[in-house]
């Protein structure tokens, strides 16, 4: 596997992300040694919020957030997946599977030693952090989902075939203004540039163009085997477990209740919804996904 890193210059004078980057290394399958790259913020005695991001972003997108909690008291942790951010990017796109990704995150988190943990998790930041939830629930202590899902094979929205065949034919991948797209606010130059940071050319974007194409929407598609199974654990938890979807977002419109209705500590807890926010409701309404998490921590401890 070869794997390509993105200079440090390309990640000076972002906008709003004045943070320290953090480091850990894992090792694949095949022996290559692979660099995850990770924010971590506030008191270092205090329960984690881990932020998971997902499909083009990179922790840029928590930015705010990560701020803001950390302000109130919390320890905040927001990992570049692979492919992502600062994150080391494998060269070629037969280099991600979903299950690898699982794995190299599953790693990170062992390394950590993250315990009593806070997930807030949105896009492929879900798909990956539940499937974490389910592989180690007992370093879970509540979990808040957002514009996400955990698919086993069983279709798709239209919004997200425009976007499937979108990413997969357009020639040149244009990060920011996806992130820009998805929305509602529109993003700057400036922050668009932000997103961009990360792929100094077409070569560093084999993880974002080939994360639209394993999301596993038919029977045919790898890990719908491994997320059924995933379910079976999600059927079982019973910690807190809230959802915080945007009103404005066509690709995960509705998936909230799919959740609300199989995952038993989704019971009795104050499912909110982000108004008008888009897809990147990071981006959208970052105060309020602030106040989400932090009253949810403070309500269940």
């Amino acid at each position: 596997m070869k794997i390509l890193r993105t200079p440090d210059a390309r990640f000076t004078n972002l906008p709003g992300f004045a943070f320290d980057p953090h480091y850990c290394e894992v090792t694949d399958a095949d022996r290559t040694r692979i660099r995850i790259h990770y924010l971590d913020e506030g008191a270092a005695s205090a329960a984690p919020v881990l932020l998971m991001h997902g499909e083009p972003s990179w922790s840029f997108l928590y930015r705010k957030i990560v701020a803001s909690l950390a302000a109130r008291g919390h320890r905040v942790v927001a990992p570049d997946l692979v492919g992502f951010g600062r994150s080391d990017k494998p060269s070629e796109q037969s280099d991600y599977t979903f299950e690898r990704h699982v794995r190299w995150m599953s790693d990170w988190l062992a390394a950590t030693r993250l315990t009593n943990i806070t997930l807030f998790c949105q896009d492929w930041g879900g798909l990956i952090g539940l499937r974490l939830v389910a592989a180690f629930p007992e370093k879970f202590a509540r979990v808040v989902v957002a514009n996400t899902g955990l698919p086993t094979g069983e279709g798709f929205s239209a919004a997200f075939q425009q976007w499937l065949e979108f990413s997969q034919s357009i020639p040149v991948l244009p990060v920011g203004q996806i992130v820009s797209m998805g929305s509602r606010r529109g993003l700057s130059e400036a922050e668009m540039a932000a997103y961009d940071a990360p792929f100094p050319d077409e070569s560093f974007k084999a993880g974002a163009r080939r994360f639209p194409a394993l999301v596993p929407i038919t029977p045919q598609h790898g890990s719908v085997a491994e997320n059924k199974a995933a379910w079976l654990v999600l059927e079982k938890f019973t910690k807190p477990f809230l959802t915080a979807f945007s009103d404005s977002d066509p690709v995960t419109k509705g998936g909230e209740l799919i959740f609300q209705n199989r995952v038993p500590g989704t019971k009795g807890q104050k499912h909110v919804t982000i108004v008008d926010a888009g897809h990147f409701l990071q981006e959208d309404k970052p105060d309020e996904v602030t106040d989400v998490i932090d009253a949810f921590i403070a309500s269940t401890k």
